[in-house]
């Protein structure tokens, strides 16, 4: 019999049956094992081998429209050849393969062609983080070694006194910037609307092997100065699999066959929220629309009703984002009474997400397929993915690891631990980058053996269902008790009016530390922070019940990665300063 709430008859195939037979040798997605920087990797047989192929198929998609952007639209032909010509401009400026060329700009149709430009130039493509502060976009600069910049007005302002602290930098070309010192990039592509006009010109005479490295993504930095993470081109390729093998999983596992390609199906049409210069943006969302010949929807600025409108204007059929912005997405169309008809998709990842999630986003918009999956800046986004009813079944589970993708749950003496116990995350695929940029002992201490240590507390089930626990620095100990913070969250987002929580620190002069809570009420909630402590008290151990609640006014500050600047809100509970 199936599980409550779940169709009748499911699963009609077992996990390890399903896996097995998508990943035989005859399948789309066979599996074989490669040595990768002196270790087997299993690796997707049928991947592409460098982001230039994952360019390539893009060009076959010709003149379907490829991104959208307020009034701009650009086809996938414009944007094929306008990231040819920048890599010929770069080229033409002395760019040599393994040069950095660093992007500064929030999402525009022009990122990805100056992305896939650098690329195709043989260069390492180096997204800076759109929400730093001119210091910090000057550090990755300088860190980097970067020779060329791309960057909007916005940025390019925030950086200007700056700039004479970026030695290797030769060149900054600004787009969407006020007339300056600073050639146009215009003046190299025009604008979108003109990209298909330009030459179809030969691309670059570069050879790119998939070990060579790619990318230049920098890690979240909630603590100290972020790291650079180096992915290669195999990294970077093997992401565009990830979705297409999901959703062929989760078919086999309801009785039904994997739906082939079929050129004639309407086209697919993703909201794009989350930030390019994120590798969820870039490798899942980016990398997946120029592979499946997706339509990509730019929003200028988050607004969950402004989002619906766009949905039902661009007939999207897909969104997400981090798990905030799915929170938020299921309250706009609690509010409006209707789901918009096109929408039949809401992915997100990027942050844990609470058990309650799911269940909300079942309510709000029943008819939508729900999916998340876990990742991180080292794991070139997507490691574990699941959707639908496998998600309902295992709503606190951010999915099974992909088939080229193993892990190992281990102690602090590093012992591999059995099914369902909780240990430290280390993992191994194709999608790992190779370590850190210019920075060998972050790498030795973070890559070892083969295997990527994550700083994640996490346990499986017997199917290989991932759990994230916590993060370990975020491990709270009362009095020599664990206390998981994501378990006491989750508790809190089980509360119909919570929207968004975080659960913190409190120092005890006995006891070490205690747990507090930050949370965010939906509209017109009566709820206070003594029922919401009596809430979590008859989910949670009393140990674990939040000793105090503050309600905080809108969502919790998190960073582009959607993460929560746990940092920043720990002055919420800071001692109020005696008067003298």
């Amino acid at each position: 019999m199936s599980a409550p709430g779940l169709p009748e008859g499911w699963p009609a195939l077992p996990f390890a049956e399903a896996e097995a037979r998508l990943t035989a040798s005859d399948s789309p997605f066979a599996i074989e094992t490669r040595t990768i920087r002196g270790m087997p990797v299993r690796v997707w047989s049928h991947a592409p081998p460098t982001l230039r192929d994952v360019y390539l198929r893009a060009r076959g998609y010709g003149e379907r429209t490829f991104a959208v952007y307020r009034d701009e639209r650009a086809t996938f032909e414009g944007f094929g050849r306008a990231a040819n010509a920048f890599a010929h401009h770069l080229i033409g400026r002395g760019v040599v393969k393994g040069d950095r060329v660093a992007l500064a700009l929030r999402n525009l149709p022009e990122w990805p062609v100056c992305y896939y430009g650098a690329l195709l130039a043989g260069a390492i493509a180096t997204p800076l983080n759109a929400w730093w502060t001119g210091p910090e976009l000057a550090y990755a600069l300088v860190h980097s070694g970067a020779r060329i910049l791309v960057g909007d007005g916005e940025r390019l302002a925030r950086l200007a006194p700056h700039l004479r602290e970026c030695p290797a930098l030769e060149a900054v070309i600004a787009t969407r910037a006020e007339p300056g010192p600073h050639p146009a990039l215009t003046e190299i592509l025009g604008t979108a609307g003109t990209w298909a006009d330009l030459p179809d010109r030969p691309l670059p005479d570069i050879a790119l092997d998939p070990e060579d490295d790619a990318t230049l993504f920098y890690t979240s930095g909630t603590t100290g100065l972020p790291k650079g993470a180096v992915g290669t081109h195999r990294a970077g390729a093997s992401t565009v699999m990830a979705y297409p093998y999901s959703a062929a999983r989760t078919a086999l596992r309801k009785g039904l066959a994997p739906a082939r390609p079929d050129p004639a199906a309407p086209q697919r049409v993703a909201l794009l929220v989350i930030p390019l210069f994120h590798v969820t943006g870039c490798h899942a969302s980016l990398g997946s629309a120029l592979w499946g010949g997706h339509r990509l929807v730019m929003m200028h600025r988050w607004n969950p009703q402004e989002a619906l409108a766009l949905i039902e204007t661009e007939g999207c059929t897909s969104a997400g984002g981090v798990p905030t912005i799915a929170w938020q997405l299921a309250e706009a169309v609690r509010e409006r009474g209707h789901a918009p008809p096109s929408l039949d998709s809401v992915t997100y990842g990027g942050a844990p997400a609470a058990a309650d999630l799911v269940r909300s986003l079942g309510t709000s918009l029943p008819k939508v397929v729900p999916a998340t999956g876990w990742g991180m800046t080292e794991t070139s986004a997507t490691f574990t993915h699941h959707q639908g009813e496998d998600y309902r079944a295992h709503p606190e589970s951010c999915g099974p690891p992909l088939p080229v993708c193993e892990v190992r749950i281990r102690d602090p003496l590093g012992v591999d631990l059995p099914v369902g116990e909780v240990g430290e995350l280390c993992v191994r695929g194709p999608n790992i980058v190779r370590g850190y940029w210019d920075d060998p002992e972050a790498t030795a201490e973070t890559f070892r053996d083969g295997w990527l240590h994550t700083g994640d507390l996490a346990r499986r089930d017997e199917e290989g269902f991932l759990t994230i626990v916590d993060r370990m620095k975020d491990m709270l100990i009362r009095g020599g008790e664990n206390i998981h913070c994501i378990e006491v969250e989750n508790a809190l987002f089980a509360h119909p009016d919570v929207i968004d929580a975080v659960v913190l620190p409190i120092p005890h002069p006995t006891l070490g530390e205690e747990p507090g809570a930050v949370v965010t009420l939906a509209p017109g909630s009566a709820a206070t922070a003594d029922t919401l402590r009596a809430f979590a008290g008859g989910r949670l151990a009393a140990f674990k019940v939040p000793v105090e609640i503050r309600i905080w006014d809108g969502m919790l500050p998190r960073n582009a990665a959607g993460k929560i600047l746990r940092q920043d809100l720990r002055r919420v509970f800071a001692p109020t300063p005696r008067d003298p």
